[in-house]
């Protein structure tokens, strides 16, 4: 049973754009796939649904800030990382009101384009910092919590139904089941309310 993270890498620049896919390649649970216009970022984003998307603003045929409102549109829980050489706090302040999760530069670090990426599969809907993301990882790993584990744990308060929730996050709901109950076993704990009870008193959300 897969549980493999999709991350669609969006860059116009080949170079650039094979690099960040080579640097993601290196974790086992992420599956890259690229465009390089913002046509070919929809077309791949209605095939795949990616779970997350690595976007660089300027674009051949548009702004890249135009997939990001596209996507959180239709998605609250997408993970939406904005890389780009813009570092002016216009461009920083329109990626958060178009619904970004996370804004980093290019010259990054691998590790800190890591850490922005699975804190904001966490936390999609707010803005990384350095640490915050420290934070997470280390109450995750205090779990031993996968990152789709404590994705899905972030979305229990919610109360939607299993369908609904698996529908959500484009899993089945046999996937889902096992992930409820890797969490319940993680957490020790045995139901829904519990888990989000435990998450809160522990901080994990």
């Amino acid at each position: 049973m897969s549980t493999s993270i999709r991350v669609l890498v969006i860059d116009d620049h080949a170079i650039v754009r094979a690099g960040i896919c080579a640097a993601l390649e290196r974790r086992e649970d992420f599956t890259i796939f690229q465009a390089a216009t913002k046509s070919e970022a929809f077309a791949q984003m209605a095939k795949v649904n990616p779970d997350v998307i690595v976007v660089d603003i300027n674009l051949p045929d548009g702004s890249g800030l135009e997939i990001v409102s596209w996507a959180r549109s239709i998605s609250q829980t997408i993970a939406i990382i904005v890389l780009t050489l813009n570092e002016h706090d216009d461009f920083l302040l329109a990626s958060m009101k178009a619904g970004a999760s996370s804004y980093l530069n290019k010259s990054a670090p691998l590790l800190e384009i890591l850490a922005a990426i699975d804190h904001s599969l966490v936390a999609p809907l707010t803005f990384s910092s350095r640490e915050t993301v420290k934070t997470v990882e280390r109450k995750r790993d205090k779990f031993d919590l996968s990152q789709r584990e404590l994705q899905i744990l972030t979305q229990l308060h919610k109360a939607a139904p299993v369908a609904e929730l698996a529908s959500s996050l484009f899993i089945t709901e046999a996937t889902l089941k096992t992930h409820l109950s890797n969490i319940y076993r993680k957490l020790d704990v045995h139901s829904r309310l519990q888990a989000i009870e435990k998450a809160r008193a522990t901080g994990l959300t």
